[in-house]
């Protein structure tokens, strides 16, 4: 009676031969075959009773189903032709209404299989959904995938999946489970079942790879393969691959539940694609941006994305050695302001922005000529003091001597046609008296401008969400922390940590470089330099004892920011 539960219940099954032994005068006892084996009879306990080769045994066939078949056996003793002829006649009524008791609770089966498949399906998509599309980055959107593949217990021991390389036909290993690392497992890409399949844009399960001619063993040890296409509305994004050493494995529904899965996958690695694109795309263009602000001045080249790669260097070892809580959208955040916080300097003036000497050129020529007409009308040694003059110009510190000479030179005049003229003009005097650099007041403030400007400029882009610091960052990075930076001269607390890491890398960047106005500084110098800022409380004190302290390994990873894509940059410290 076992085999028959699933094709119609028992209770109902034995009522019916009974009503029909009943309706015989209880003289023919009834039983159901199944594939030749009598399994429940009525009327006799002898199943023998019941075998085909009797002369006065009759059957009525049963389907139960595509592969299994069966009979209503009844056994009818010598009697009058008429009573045979009307117990045949209920045999045959018997056999018709347990075919239809079969027929509908197939049905019935097949509706309640198709719900719960349906159902399944939909849970199946209601966990995964989420799951895959937390993330927009592409390996926690594939690595998401896979993961779901095994949670669902499919069955495999290996698994792929490859990613299509946009703009060619190729696809690239993206993740995989269950193999060596020294396995080829390209060659699976290369094979011309994974061709057919990814053209067709429809998966497939083979049972039996020996047996399937697109299959030229690419890897001996795979027995079994099911092969999903993982599709988005435009395109196939990848291929999905489970796979077994042993053969006949997989089934139709694993397909079609695979099918599912890789439909939610397709979706969300469409998106990743997309926003790997516009990540691209939008650092290309930054770094187009910050690169023709640099180029204004030939010794400031490659300046924003030093500071970029560094500041994210930075940020990344205080994650690491200090639990600082930099997500990989902070660092990215950090790497576009570092990319450009000099963009303001778009808008400050060409001759102050390259200014390498107290006075320009041309104002040097006009003083070397008043100096002379000074030399031919008295006693004044003009060479002598217009060479001492030059140094001066191109001093960054001049000594006290020198700005008492100046000072002297200032209170001279000279006679113009009978006319007393001052031999250095007020203009003059300021750019020549100051004490550091080269820069008046009025240039200094125009300098200034630059992170304010920046912030002004940028503005207007509509970034990404998630940036919400990057302007803060970009207008800070100036601030010091005793409120003697600019434009909005905040301290302490009130500075982003952001910006104190780059206030910190962008000083590194500056000193170590050769710049118009003096030569490079050695590490060593450039630290002295940090550590004095610190020291005055200009700088943060704990973040520049640990950039001194660290300053190798920021350097090592601040190479590798270029060799990793902006969208994965809390990674830098695992690339080798």
């Amino acid at each position: 009676m076992t085999p028959l539960k699933k094709y119609i219940r028992p209770g109902a099954l034995r009522n019916l031969l009974r009503k029909a032994f009943e309706l015989t005068g209880s003289a023919c006892p009834i039983a159901i075959a199944y594939e030749g084996e009598v399994v429940l009879v009525e009327g006799t306990e002898s199943l023998s009773n019941f075998e085909t080769e009797r002369p006065d045994v009759f059957c009525s066939p049963l389907l139960f189903d595509a592969g299994h078949c069966g009979e209503v056996r009844m056994r009818v003793p010598e009697t009058k032709p008429e009573a045979a002829e009307q117990n045949n006649r209920l045999l045959a009524f018997v056999a018709f209404s347990i075919q239809e008791l079969i027929d509908m609770e197939r049905a019935r089966r097949s509706i309640a299989e198709e719900a719960l498949s349906k159902y399944r399906e939909l849970a199946l998509l209601h966990r995964s959904v989420p799951v895959i599309n937390t993330s927009l980055r592409m390996r926690d959107v594939v690595d998401a995938f896979i993961n779901e593949c095994r949670r669902e217990n499919y069955p495999g021991e290996f698994g792929m999946v490859f990613l299509s390389e946009p703009g060619s036909n190729r696809f690239r290993l993206a993740v995989q489970f269950g193999f060596s690392e020294d396995s080829d497992l390209q060659l699976v890409a290369d094979s011309e079942l994974f061709a057919q399949v990814a053209h067709a844009g429809r998966g497939e399960i083979v049972n039996d790879l020996d047996k399937d001619s697109r299959w030229g063993g690419e890897l001996e040890q795979l027995g079994s393969m099911a092969i999903i296409p993982i599709m988005s509305p435009n395109r196939c994004e990848g291929m999905l691959i489970l796979a077994s050493d042993s053969t006949g494995i997989f089934e139709a529904a694993h397909s079609k539940s695979l099918a599912t899965l890789a439909s939610v996958a397709g979706i969300s690695v469409s998106n990743a694609f997309h926003f790997e694109g516009v990540q691209t795309l939008m650092n290309a263009i930054l770094k187009a941006l910050a690169e023709a602000i640099d180029s204004r001045d030939p010794y400031t080249a490659g300046h924003s994305e030093r500071v970029a790669h560094l500041a994210v260097a930075f940020a990344h070892l205080l994650n690491e050695k200090q639990g600082a809580c930099f997500s990989d959208l902070d660092l990215r955040e950090i790497y576009y302001a570092g990319i450009l916080h000099d963009v303001g300097k778009i808008g400050i003036k060409e001759d102050v922005l390259t200014k390498d000497s107290r006075l320009p050129a041309r104002r040097m020529d006009v003083l070397r000529a008043r100096f002379q007409l000074h030399g031919q009308t008295s006693e004044f040694d003009w060479v002598e003091a217009f060479e001492r003059i030059e140094r001066i110009n191109r001093s960054m510190t001049p000594g006290s001597e020198d700005l008492e000479f100046v000072r002297i030179l200032g209170s001279q005049d000279w006679a113009v046609g009978g006319a007393p003229m001052p031999l250095l003009y007020e203009d003059e005097l300021d750019a020549l008296l100051l004490t550091y650099g080269n820069l008046t007041r009025d240039e200094r403030k125009e300098i200034e401008r630059h992170p304010a400007e920046s912030e002004r400029i940028l503005q207007h882009i509509p970034l990404q969400e998630g940036y919400a610091n990057m302007l803060a960052i970009i207008r800070q990075h100036h601030e010091r922390m005793d409120g003697s930076g600019y434009p909005d001269k905040l301290k302490g607390d009130e500075i982003l940590v952001q910006s104190r890491i780059m206030a910190i890398v962008d000083i590194y960047d500056a000193v170590t470089q050769e710049r118009h106005y003096k030569p490079a500084f050695t590490r060593a110098e450039a630290i002295k330099i940090l550590d004095a800022e610190a020291a005055q409380g200009k700088l943060d004190r704990p973040l520049v004892d640990f950039f001194r302290e660290n300053l190798s390994q920021v350097e090592l990873f601040s190479g590798r920011v270029k060799l990793v894509r902006v969208t994965h940059l809390s990674e830098i410290g695992r690339f080798g």
